[in-house]
């Protein structure tokens, strides 16, 4: 009795020991492993001059955030570029320019699928500003700026939409995907920025998650997220 009691406070001992042992390990592992965000995060190349020219309008924006107003942040830029890049599209319908910020990402992905950008915007001044950076670029040929309240002006388009862009006011998010959803193409995406912050509508996040023509995901949650949301085909 006396040696199985010894026994089993022994391997009770043991097993404490290697349990220590492992969460030491555990945290020190942890602790010793590099934050890789830094390194990961680098700026993209250009592949050619033209897309060099975008890419440094881009970076001057960047830098002189006064003129980004609510513009997105360069992860969400990034993303955007490579949606429509990757997907083909060959129109992206943006409501909310801003100063063209993100017109800017689209325009670097639709130079090389040669399709076109139209931008609904409702202040003429940021709308000038976005003119300007989208002909400094060398992309004013690919966009098209459309002045006044997006709510009526996107009654004007009748032609499919390969990408639907909205980051302009929240509360109309619902509005404009009501309007616009039908003419998304299956496959195509529709793209919303504010997903976090600030807070999305409720009514817009239902009618995105509770479609069963719709499958949606929210990434870059870390800043203001972005609903990805596909048009089943």
């Amino acid at each position: 009795m006396k040696n199985r009691t010894a026994r089993w406070m022994t391997g009770l001992a043991t097993a404490a020991l290697l349990s220590a042992g492992t969460v030491a390990f555990a945290q020190g592992g942890a602790a010793s492993r590099p934050d890789t965000s830094a390194t990961l995060n680098k700026p993209p190349r250009p592949k050619n001059e033209a897309e060099a020219k975008v890419l440094a309008v881009i970076d001057e924006m960047t830098q002189d955030r006064s003129q980004r107003y609510l513009s997105v942040s360069p992860e969400d830029g990034r993303l955007f570029r490579q949606l429509t890049e990757a997907t083909g599209a060959k129109r992206v319908v943006e409501v909310g320019t801003s100063t063209g910020y993100s017109g800017l990402w689209f325009a670097l992905a639709l130079r090389s699928t040669g399709g076109k950008l139209v931008t609904h915007e409702l202040d003429p001044g940021r709308a000038r500003i976005a003119r300007d950076h989208f002909k400094k670029a060398g992309v004013d040929d690919l966009v098209t700026v459309i002045e006044g309240d997006a709510h009526e002006t996107v009654k004007q388009h009748k032609e499919p939409i390969d990408i639907l862009f909205l980051d302009a006011d929240k509360e109309g998010y619902i509005d404009y995907l009501q309007k616009l959803l039908p003419l998304v193409r299956p496959g195509g995406l529709i793209l919303a920025h504010n997903m976090k912050s600030p807070r999305p509508d409720p009514r817009y996040i239902e009618a995105i998650t509770a479609n069963p023509a719709l499958d949606t995901s929210f990434v870059l949650m870390e800043g203001s997220g972005v609903g990805v949301t596909l048009k089943k085909r």
